[in-house]
């Protein structure tokens, strides 16, 4: 489609980089990046089963995201078996700080659309950070197999921001999408460089 080309041609629209330090920090700290990355997955796959539920009489959007659901709890699965494959536990879920971030800059006191149209959003921002650093993993670690596990789901992230773009542009005017977005890459630049360097976190 002509318009979700554009969108991966800009791969991602990210307006600020990763700092290049993040991916020796994430190699050393290498059980507590695949657990952070284990538990973002298993919380992409329980935020679209959460959209499905408050939005089941959106057609498009049950039927693109019911896949997605089952696809995040592969890749949960996935990561769980590397961590065992290595001898590493799973551990605990930690806090956030990326996510709650964003969250912030959600819009109060608005329409459901604007509840619609910020979620969706949020989420096409959270894959397409969630892309960027598996594209730096998958380049930068000295691990060949790690490497290549990387780059599957750096593949897998990049097509569902996509979805994310498609599905608020099907339910809300495609100018008010845009707008939203730039605003949204706007405020994630400045909360990028807020947040402290850490190679414990995927985001």
């Amino acid at each position: 489609m002509e318009e979700a080309s554009e969108y991966q041609k800009n791969i991602l629209g990210l307006q600020l980089p990763t700092d290049p330090r993040w991916v020796n920090l994430a190699e050393i700290s290498l059980q507590e990046i695949l657990t952070d990355h284990a538990f973002c997955e298993q919380k992409a796959a329980t935020s679209c089963i959460s959209l499905i539920q408050r939005y089941s009489d959106k057609d498009k959007l049950v039927s693109e995201l019911a896949p997605i659901v089952t696809e995040e709890w592969g890749h949960f699965r996935l990561v769980l078996a590397e961590l065992k494959k290595r001898g590493l536990s799973l551990g605990k879920q930690r806090k956030d700080e990326y996510v709650n971030k964003l969250l912030q800059f959600k819009v109060k006191g608005g329409s459901e659309e604007d509840w619609l149209l910020d979620n969706l959003l949020i989420f096409a921002l959270i894959e397409a950070r969630s892309c960027e650093r598996f594209k730096r993993l998958s380049a930068g670690l000295n691990d060949t197999y790690l490497s290549n596990f990387y780059r599957r789901f750096m593949e897998s992230e990049a097509g569902h921001y996509v979805l994310f773009i498609e599905l608020a542009e099907t339910y809300v005017n495609r100018q008010k999408v845009r707008t939203r977005w730039q605003q949204w890459l706007q405020y994630e630049a400045g909360a990028m460089k807020e947040l402290e360097v850490r190679g414990d976190r995927i985001h």
